[in-house]
């Protein structure tokens, strides 16, 4: 049997413990087909998976990441909609299609698992193929698993991005900065948030965003915000920060706008939490938590970025070795850039 590198956590204390595997390449079965990985996107999640801090189900000796994308090498006897030498990106949760997620135990890189390997298997229905028009690289259209479809719920999931609207994104990592791209495509003004200046110089420079706000220089950024576009308000805003943001969101969005909450990486205070019920009653505001979304939404996003040749956020690739695989999760822990940062597999 031909045999292929696996990196696996047989502990979580932390991404040091990740080690390599020799085992061999699987075959598909009938409904299945095998993916030569290409290239591989890291997420805030694989950082608390690897460090046994993720609030839902992990298997033991897992093999990490959920975001995988590459060629198809071989398919099972069943499949007749996809073939050998397509370009192909992997839905987040195998088994989720349509509507609202059910389940965490079909998840790649948490209760199933991941990416991390040279070659997987994959339920075909569970596989998007990539046009043969699509320009962007690998580690570009592996972004789009978590990050990208994360963000094009936040914006066409429930109350569709119209053009000519308002899109504030809070931060400057995968998800913000590709829901910055998707928006600016789609026609909106853009704003982003960001304590450091030199990552705003940055994103300004790459993104090209309409307006950026350093919530360190203006704490009330949502009034900052206000004072940029008018008074009528936001319309979509892609809240990272959770508790500590979400007042100043709820402050800035329009009346019957959308802030659909992606993180929560701001520190939780209950004795200073706002009375979210009724500030968002007040605005008639959706408030809606967002689990990435269904694979109709990675088909419906690959068709876009396609068609509109979007260059997707990679800030930057690292080799498949594990040395430097540990080094993406610890720049990734760093918080230090912009972006995504991706495994790439030559």
């Amino acid at each position: 049997m031909s045999k292929q590198t696996v990196f696996r956590f047989p502990t979580r204390t932390s991404f040091d413990d990740l080690v390599s595997c020799e085992e061999g390449i699987p075959t598909p079965s009938k409904h299945e087909v095998l993916i030569k990985i290409r290239a591989m996107a890291l997420n805030s999640r694989d950082l608390q998976v690897a460090k046994n801090t993720y609030a839902f189900p992990v298997s033991d000796n897992l093999v990490p990441c959920s975001d995988g994308a590459g060629d198809i090498v071989a398919v099972g006897e069943a499949v007749d909609d996809l073939k050998e030498g397509d370009r192909a990106v992997i839905s987040f949760n195998t088994a989720h299609f349509y509507g609202t997620q059910k389940s965490w135990l079909t998840c790649q890189g948490g209760y199933i698992d991941g990416v991390l390997a040279q070659y997987v298997t994959r339920p075909a229905s569970s596989v998007v193929k990539v046009p043969t028009t699509a320009r962007q690289s690998y580690s570009e259209l592996v972004s789009l698993v978590c990050a990208g479809v994360t963000a094009w719920n936040g914006l066409f999931g429930n109350v569709p991005l119209k053009p000519g609207q308002t899109v504030l994104v809070q931060g400057t990592g995968g998800v913000a900065l590709t829901a910055l791209a998707i928006a600016k495509a789609a026609g909106a003004t853009t704003i982003v948030t960001s304590s450091s200046e030199a990552k705003l110089a940055l994103v300004k420079e790459k993104f090209q965003p309409d307006y950026c706000i350093n919530y360190k220089e203006f704490p009330d950024w949502a009034g900052k915000a206000l004072e940029l576009v008018g008074d009528q308000g936001i319309d979509h805003i892609i809240e990272i920060g959770g508790a500590g943001t979400i007042e100043q969101s709820l402050k800035a969005i329009a009346y019957g706008g959308v802030i659909s909450v992606i993180g929560y990486l701001s520190q939780y205070d209950a004795t200073k939490m706002p009375n979210v019920p009724l500030l968002a009653l007040a605005k008639g505001t959706n408030v809606r938590g967002i689990l990435i979304g269904p694979k109709y939404m990675l088909e419906d996003l690959v068709t876009f970025v396609d068609r509109t040749k979007l260059a997707l956020p990679v800030e930057k690739e690292f080799r498949y070795t594990r040395d430097d695989v540990v080094a993406a999760y610890k720049e990734l822990e760093s918080g230090a850039g912009i972006g995504k940062l991706c495994i790439r597999l030559e």
